[in-house]
């Protein structure tokens, strides 16, 4: 005679399973599919769940109505058709002045790829989801067939931050790397990422001064190609509108349009490219040409 000594099993302790199985699936339901990379030329990453949206109209400007950032735009619009070509090319930091056509200029030399034909897409992920930023790149480095600028904007970390760990792996760091059909361009008001007073107080206070703020530091360093934007003379100002009323075929006294336009500036307490399009913007309001 032989005994089976496997318990019974509970039915009711199963359906129970089967119930908080379907709950959770229901919380987080799975991930949608990876896109064919057809429907658009561009995407956000959104997480939870893992998705990719396409827009299907982004918003820029062409690259010849960015003015006073010629050689930026030389040395960005290089790599990137080196890239989308297959080619080599580096990571790229866009840091400096706000308003100077930092984030603009990155989309503008997408869209040249893009009108050059080239499978160049562009993918913009949030600086709060980049510890997702893993499971994106395993989406994208099985899209062989395309290339991607994978694009963070306003980059920027604290000191007790660790959102800075997750990108090192999209540079150069971690085991499997960055899939070679991924690029990685941010945007940054410091050119170390990080405010300049948490560097000096960081230094001061360390036990090794040197360590202390090393490996936050040393992330601006994994880009191989630094991009710094300042703030514009009052005639890189002025030819900066110039170019708008060119490219809409707004004709204004010269003279008087000079002076609107110190005037405003005069009320922004600044001069930039963003100061620049908005008194444009309302120009041409007042012109009665739609943008």
């Amino acid at each position: 005679m032989t005994f089976d000594s496997t318990p019974a099993r509970d039915p009711l302790a199963d359906n129970a399973l089967d119930r908080i199985a379907d709950a959770l699936e229901r919380l987080a339901p799975p991930p949608a599919p990876a896109p064919s990379f057809t429907e658009a030329s561009a995407y956000i990453w959104q997480p939870d769940p893992d998705r990719l949206e396409p827009v299907e109209t982004v918003a820029r400007v062409d690259l010849v109505q960015l003015i006073g950032i010629e050689r930026a735009k030389e040395i960005l619009l290089a790599n990137t058709l080196q890239f989308a070509r297959g080619y080599g090319a580096n990571n790229a930091l866009l840091w400096g002045a706000r308003g100077m056509g930092k984030s603009s200029l990155v989309k503008a030399v997408h869209a040249e790829a893009v009108a050059q034909d080239l499978p160049l897409v562009l993918v913009e992920i949030a600086r709060d989801d980049l510890d997702s930023v893993d499971r994106l790149l395993s989406i994208l480095g099985r899209a062989k067939d395309h290339r991607f600028l994978l694009f963070s904007d306003d980059l920027s970390f604290s000191h007790d931050d660790t959102q800075y760990k997750s990108l090192k792996a999209v540079l150069d760091g971690g085991i499997s790397g960055r899939p070679s059909n991924v690029i990685l361009y941010a945007t940054s008001n410091r050119r170390h990422l990080m405010p300049r007073d948490m560097i000096d107080n960081e230094r001061s206070s360390a036990i090794h001064p040197g360590e202390s703020v090393e490996e936050k530091v040393s992330l601006s360093d994994r880009f191989g190609l630094w991009l710094g934007f300042h703030p514009c003379s009052q005639d890189e100002y002025l030819a900066m509108i110039q170019g708008y009323c060119a490219a809409y075929d707004l004709t204004v006294d010269p003279e008087e349009l000079r002076a609107e336009a110190i005037e405003w500036q005069a009320t922004r307490g600044g001069r930039s490219g963003r100061v620049a399009w908005q008194f444009f913007t309302d120009l041409a309001g007042r012109n009665g040409i739609a943008l």
